[in-house]
């Protein structure tokens, strides 16, 4: 077999099944002669890869000798498998946790739930301090656009139907039976190969506004359950108290309002994408309604149910008497029908509220109205011995409407502070409040924007640029939804790349002189709308503290951060810090950004909230989601926080619900420990060493970055002008469509490196600023200590670890070898892997292993495993690129436009073998 296993594990057991039936299928479709030129390519690769004398040269030589239909045959074969063996791993991943679960006997399973109420509790935790530590986890998860996930809708559909499939048990089938499922399984496979992997055209932005809807039934489904887990261990651990409850995880959007750089989502867009959010919220609590309607037969005649129930439907029967009608098919002992049946008329009511017309009899105000009369029939169950069953179908509801509200997921708007400042320029210009708003100092624009905040300004949209007409209507529609749908609707307005505490007021003053287009409704009466600066380079993380700090002396911002009850939230940029100023600089900035922010928040009696704006991959402040919480600083974190889940994380972490279980448990156990252990006493001393390697890190990627041949380099050793070309995001990769490295977005910088194997972004700069340290065996001594006993630390270096071993300089010198030496680009590739020497040996020296990952077997396996199948996608896009730089090189391919097909084709395989995009 092509894609044999390696042992006869469960794991490689299924890798192997699934080889079987891919190549069945390459050699009923490609032919017999395609799948041996297939199969000859995993031997030299394995060969090469075993350090065979010649393989490289021999591998190289074949790949250049193929024809553009050959190519397209292996590059599918080796793309699909790696697409099977993910699958298999994340099956693999959940029979290790059901194991676990099933050996745990009386201990509760690692990272659980309840195994950090018991660790909370053992550290002295009395019931007061736990319920105060529960009113203060909020969790939300935000869901974002971002163009990294690689995959087509239409692919992933295929791939989780092999997924579903896969989950029966075979034990308990017939023969029959188990032959049909293994067709099943054949014939998506077979689908798999037939279909393009690569887009036609460009998603629409309300395409991803449905691609995140699709997760809604995952959710729906998992959030009950990890809010089940926390009561049953708070009564585990805390046996006989009661705590007082509310909704510990949630769920935000910027799909469909996030306008930085993105000239395809309008206020329209934004819109439709609202409105979408409210009707799959409405159409999930109408089912969940009718299925319990369907269920709840129980009758008065049978079971006493209290008198509550009884005056509920009195009560809505006598406010609205023309209910009467439906409920004549009911029999009237089946008390819990008929309040159902209410409920549903008034859901149905509820669904017909719109941004225009919100007054509609019998509809439900809020979502606690609703959570409040569903309640009603839960203490009615309860009231009755025997019922306690039936009681939680009821309450597994009422945490869907706690969770979900009336919108699935709060959708936030984003913008660059420059357009809002151009946009606010423009304004008091053609009002004659001032003509040159932009030569203005800080100082003097603050006062301007101040003074100016609540007075009044005529105006009309005439004469004004697309721009402002369209901002303006932005903050017109955000001021409709506060009213019609209630502030839960949206989470708040995101200032990308804040430099300024002017621009956090140009938002203000917007949103002040936007008409709420509702001349009944005074302005006091619209919720205020949550104003989220991003600080995201590393000069903005450094000017934080002092920003936030001006802004609350400025007695407009103070009074409307008072007006939401002295909350702030404040996003911290991961992505484009890192870009900024590479990996171990910006972890840092980071860091002491968090710590000065809440210094000035606690001293201004304000709750701060910190967004983490963290990317997927390593280079943008990925890695485990668990393992980035408790590293947070100590004392900044006291359980409230908004996190980013982005590009293919969506599909990784909520297409199959035991996967998305495990990353929600594991999110709200780090959570809880973060926020309730006693925080560690770091020394002084180690503050002063991670300033000093930040330094001394910064300085190191500074000088490769602005190397006179790094562009040039990049450019010609990484696929990115391809990247820039790929249709899998509806927004274009650059901000403001400028050529500079500035101008490129941090995921298409971070996609390029993943693609050639060669993970800059995450670890560079690193080794620079600890090679010294490794000479002085104090200094050492030290950073073993810190790895040890400081979760930041550990953390930092463990993920950079993990892209030093997802790093192949080897497969990167192929990339390299591209560039011409009379460039001086050599000089680039050669700073590179001097870097990555120092680095992979700075983080060896500190953990004490011999070899990277030696402490995640599996992960280690994992990786040598999908090396030998990733690497001949590398290759060929090597020599693709090749080709494309060659005219020449071009004829038996049939012209540039099949090249740069092809190429797609193995960044999208390539992207499934690393597991990561951008």
């Amino acid at each position: 077999m092509l894609f044999e296993n390696v042992d006869n594990s469960s794991l490689h057991r299924e890798i192997a099944e699934l080889g079987e039936m891919l190549e069945q299928t390459i050699e009923e479709i490609a032919g017999p002669e395609l799948l041996q030129q297939v199969a000859t390519i995993v031997r030299i690769s394995q060969d090469r890869r075993n350090h065979k004398q010649h393989a490289n040269e021999e591998l190289k030589a074949l790949i250049s000798s193929l024809t553009e239909p050959q190519l397209r045959v292996v590059i599918r074969a080796f793309s699909i498998f790696l697409d099977l063996v993910n699958i298999a791993e994340d099956r693999q991943r959940v029979r290790v946790l059901r194991d676990r679960a099933r050996n745990a006997q009386s201990a509760p399973r690692s990272e659980s739930i309840e195994n950090a109420l018991l660790q909370l509790k053992d550290e002295g935790n009395s019931t007061d301090q736990m319920q105060q530590l529960l009113d203060q986890l909020e969790i939300e998860l935000v869901f974002t656009a971002h163009p990294t996930d690689a995959k087509r809708r239409s692919i992933r559909r295929k791939l989780r139907r092999i997924r579903v499939l896969l989950d029966v048990n075979t034990s308990d089938l017939l023969p029959g039976e188990l032959a049909r499922n293994r067709r099943g399984i054949r014939a998506e496979v077979t689908k798999l190969w037939q279909t393009d992997f690569v887009r036609p055209w460009r998603p629409t932005v309300l395409q991803e506004v449905q691609r995140g809807l699709s997760i809604q039934p995952v959710l729906w489904e998992v959030v009950p359950q990890i809010l089940k887990e926390i009561r049953a261990g708070l009564s585990d651990v805390y046996p006989g108290e009661s705590f007082r409850e509310h909704p510990y995880i949630t769920f935000g959007s910027w799909i469909g309002g996030d306008r930085d750089g993105h000239p395809f989502v309008t206020h329209r867009v934004t819109e439709q994408t609202l409105l979408w959010l409210r009707q799959s919220a409405m159409e999930a609590h109408i089912a969940a309604c009718r299925n319990l309607f369907e269920s709840l037969s129980v009758s008065k005649r049978q079971v006493s149910l209290g008198t509550e129930i009884d005056d509920a439907l009195t009560a809505a029967l006598e406010r609205w008497p023309h209910l009467q009608g439906i409920l004549r098919e009911i029999p009237p002992d089946e008390i819990l029908r008929r309040n159902l049946a209410v409920i549903l008329r008034r859901l149905e009511q509820t669904q017909n509220v719109g941004l225009d017309d919100f007054f509609v009899d019998g509809a439900y105000a809020t979502p606690q109205e609703l959570a409040e009369d569903v309640s009603v029939i839960y203490r009615a169950l309860l009231s009755t011995p025997g019922n306690e069953l039936i009681a939680e179908e009821i309450s597994e509801w009422i945490d869907k409407i706690n969770v979900f509200g009336f919108h699935l997921a709060r959708l936030d708007v984003r913008q660059d502070s420059r357009r809002n400042g151009d946009v606010v320029n423009e304004l008091l210009q053609y009002t004659g409040v001032c003509e040159n708003a932009e030569t203005l100092s800080e100082t003097d624009r603050q006062e301007l924007l101040s003074k100016t905040l609540t007075q009044p300004l005529s105006f009309s949209t005439e004469g004004l640029s697309d721009e402002t007409r369209e901002t303006l209507s932005l903050f017109q529609l955000l001021k409709r939804v506060k009213v019609a749908f209630g502030a839960q609707a949206l989470g708040g307005y995101v200032i990308s790349m804040c430099h300024v505490p002017s621009d956090i007021l140009n938002v203000l003053w917007l949103w002040e002189h936007a008409d709420s287009e509702f001349p009944f409704v005074k302005p006091d009466r619209i919720p205020p709308l949550p104003i989220i600066p991003l600080f995201e380079t590393i000069d903005d993380l450094r000017q934080a503290s002092a920003i936030f700090a001006i802004m609350l002396e400025i007695p407009c911002y103070r009074e409307h951060v008072r007006s939401q009850q002295d909350r702030q939230i404040i996003m911290l940029g991961y992505s484009d810090s890192t870009k900024d100023g590479g990996y171990l600089a910006a972890c840092w900035s980071l860091y002491r950004a968090q710590q000065q922010l809440y210094q000035i928040a606690s001293r201004e009696g304000v709750q701060l909230t910190f967004f983490h704006g963290r990317g997927g991959s390593l280079g943008r402040g990925g890695g485990p989601a668990a393992r980035s919480i408790l590293s947070l600083p100590p004392q900044t974190f006291h359980g409230a926080m908004r996190l980013t889940e982005q590009g293919e994380v969506l599909a990784d972490r909520y297409d199959d619900p035991n996967i998305a279980h495990r990353h929600m448990e594991q999110v709200v156990w780090s959570s809880l420990l973060a926020a309730g252990m006693p925080p560690a006493d770091i020394p002084e001393e180690w503050f002063e060493s991670m300033r000093q390697l930040s330094e001394a890190s910064f300085k190191a990627y500074l000088e490769l970055v602005r190397h006179p041949n790094f562009v040039d380099f990049f450019r010609r050793c990484t696929p990115i002008s391809e990247i820039e070309r790929l249709l899998i995001g509806s927004r274009p990769s650059r901000r403001r469509g400028g050529s500079s490295l500035s101008d490129l977005r941090a995921i298409p910088w971070v996609f390029s490196w993943t693609q050639s194997r060669c993970l800059v972004p995450a670890w560079y700069g690193l080794g620079a600023a600890i090679q010294e340290s490794l000479a002085d065996p104090a200094a050492l001594e030290q950073l073993r200590s810190m790895y040890q006993e400081w979760p930041f630390f550990r953390a930092t270096i463990d993920n950079a670890e993990l892209a030093l071993s997802k790093t192949d300089l080897e497969i990167s010198k192929q990339y390299a070898d591209l560039t011409d030496d009379a460039s001086g680009s050599s000089e680039v590739g050669d700073m590179i892997a001097e870097e990555y020497a120092r680095s992979r040996d700075a983080v060896l020296a500190i953990s004490g292993n011999e070899k990277l990952l030696d402490g995640i077997q599996w992960l280690q396996e994992s990786i040598k495993l999908r090396n030998q199948f990733i690497d001949p996608l590398n290759l060929i896009q090597v020599d693709l690129l090749r080709r494309l730089q060659n005219p020449q090189l071009q004829e038996h391919t049939e012209g540039e436009e099949k090249l740069r097909h092809l190429m797609r084709l193995t960044i999208k395989g390539i992207a499934a073998g690393m597991r990561t995009s951008g």
